[in-house]
């Protein structure tokens, strides 16, 4: 894995990046989670990451920050590479139309999450990863180190125990869940599990670099498979119809990317074949996503002609 900056992508970071410094209005950060209120919105930082791992950055790209929501999508990988078709009986595929947080849709649709993303589908997700291998969180957190290359990626609890602290909505989520059979851990388990997961900390360089394997259609770092061709692609596929909450269209539209965002600030995003992106930025839209992360990919996929469509 080579770090150092070659011209490829460079000029295009350098770029963003200066559009990102003179845009006015950053949004504000995640003030419900009190360890992640005081983030400073001026900060930015964008990686990307070609398929032999190399990688690009500009701005704060090294700079740890709180992945939150952004491992669902890794947590959805892991748990389709071990479980299967079988996983999507007990989660949707589509667009929930809702914040990431309601209730609403649980008790219409029998106490099955709408997808993966929404925070209900991310329990479900964590709550079957963790039966298959008794340890949901340090499994992701073994995968996060392997094909970012830095074992120091770890958790920060003081986040974990912050998110706890003011969990009910996850913990109500569950139970109710549970109620229809559709959580097999006791909740607070399943919830001590998902704080941790979420808690992780991580970089733009990490995330590109982690993310790599849905750039080269399910394939590792170090060359093994995780994912057939096929999942890699349904995967990318839910990304995209789900993985900015409630303004996927939007996402697609102005970004044209499978994405998946998280309140810290970054948002991951893929172009199969090519690349994996990760930037940050920790102000955030009334919708959760960083104003700035969601600028700075518009601009890639404009400068670059790097799409999906």
């Amino acid at each position: 894995m080579s770090s150092a900056v070659a011209p490829a992508f460079q000029p295009v970071l350098d770029q963003i990046a200066a559009d990102i410094a003179a845009r006015p209005g950053r949004g504000r950060p995640a003030d419900y989670i009190p360890a992640l209120a005081e983030a400073d919105t001026s900060r930015f930082g964008m990686a990307v990451a070609e398929p032999d791992g190399t990688v690009y950055g500009v701005g704060d790209w090294r700079h740890p920050f709180s992945a939150q929501s952004i491992t669902k999508a890794f947590t959805l990988a892991l748990t389709l590479a071990l479980e299967g078709e079988a996983l999507w009986e007990h989660v949707g595929r589509e667009p929930s139309g809702n914040p990431f947080n309601s209730l609403v849709q649980l008790e219409y649709e029998n106490g099955i999450p709408r997808n993966p993303f929404i925070n209900a589908g991310a329990l479900v997700v964590t709550d079957r990863l963790h039966a298959l291998t008794g340890d949901a969180s340090g499994t992701l957190r073994a995968f996060l180190r392997a094909e970012s290359g830095r074992q120091e990626l770890d958790f920060d609890l003081a986040v974990a125990a912050s998110e706890a602290a003011h969990g009910d909505r996850n913990a109500a989520l569950a139970h109710f869940m549970a109620s229809y059979g559709n959580i097999r851990t006791p909740v607070p388990e399943l919830l001590e599990q998902y704080f941790r997961q979420c808690s992780l900390e991580t970089s733009c360089a990490d995330l590109a670099l982690a993310g790599g394997f849905l750039a080269r259609h399910g394939i590792r770092a170090d060359g093994s498979s995780l994912l057939t061709r096929s999942q890699a692609k349904q995967v990318n596929a839910v990304m995209l119809t789900c993985g900015t909450y409630d303004a996927a269209g939007d996402f697609a539209y102005r970004v044209g990317l499978p994405g998946k965002s998280g309140v810290g600030g970054g948002i991951v995003a893929v172009v199969p074949g090519r690349c994996t992106l990760c930037v940050w930025s920790p102000g955030l839209d009334e919708r959760g996503n960083s104003v700035a992360g969601v600028a700075a990919l518009d601009r890639f996929t404009t400068l670059t002609g790097l799409s999906v469509f």
